[in-house]
């Protein structure tokens, strides 16, 4: 059972209260898997190299599927990516790339296999001309100034799918030989690694 929070009733907000009495945003509230990514990491600020090329990666498997579908499978990813250590999946060989798309336990696309080896080696480059952190730096440098309370969005339909500096995230990251980058994608990565908080009025992740 759960039903929807209103703040006012001229401004609703779309959260929607759990069995737990917690209001949450309306799409991590009903599935098990969701209501935990949602409660513990999404919009939860993320650093380092090897995790930002982790959700880099998986963001670019989920292009044109649901989150869903690539968090359940999330932990065969981490076994057949050598759990994203950069060095392991940039030295992954045709060969690899051939098995994986034999793999029912992830998403069977070659350009995104291929994209997902390169981009490691596109983040090693980026290492050894930057220095560790370089990933997390660039990436990072791309994160809007905090919002005010008053902007938060009170429900789906007032997410943006991308934004200006996903856009430029893209853009630059794309420059630097990186695939499957595109402003959409980032402006999820950019959510799920808490560079914007795109939590809900009313939601009990809002702060």
């Amino acid at each position: 059972m759960v039903r929807v929070v209103r703040m006012t009733d001229a401004s609703p907000s779309h959260a929607v209260v759990g069995d737990d009495g917690r209001a949450r945003c309306s799409w991590g509230a009903h599935d098990p898997d969701l209501l935990r990514y949602h409660d513990e990491e999404w919009g939860t600020a993320l650093h380092g190299d090897r995790p930002l090329f982790e959700k880099l990666s998986l963001e670019g498997f989920q292009a044109g599927l649901s989150w869903l579908t690539i968090l359940r499978r999330r932990p065969h990813f981490r076994a057949v990516f050598h759990d994203f250590e950069l060095h392991a999946v940039a030295a992954m060989t045709p060969d690899d790339v051939e098995r994986l798309l034999g793999d029912p336990g992830i998403i069977r696309n070659r350009a995104k296999i291929e994209a997902t080896v390169g981009n490691a080696r596109a983040v090693l480059d980026l290492i050894t001309a930057e220095g560790d952190g370089a990933l997390d730096r660039l990436m990072w440098g791309f994160a809007p100034a905090a919002r005010g309370a008053a902007e938060r969005p009170r429900g789906p339909g007032d997410v943006p799918a991308t934004s200006p500096e996903s856009v430029a995230m893209s853009t630059e990251l794309k420059r630097l030989g990186f695939r499957f980058v595109g402003p959409t994608t980032m402006y999820a990565l950019m959510q799920s690694t808490g560079m914007v908080d795109d939590h809900i009025v009313g939601c009990h992740r809002a702060v």
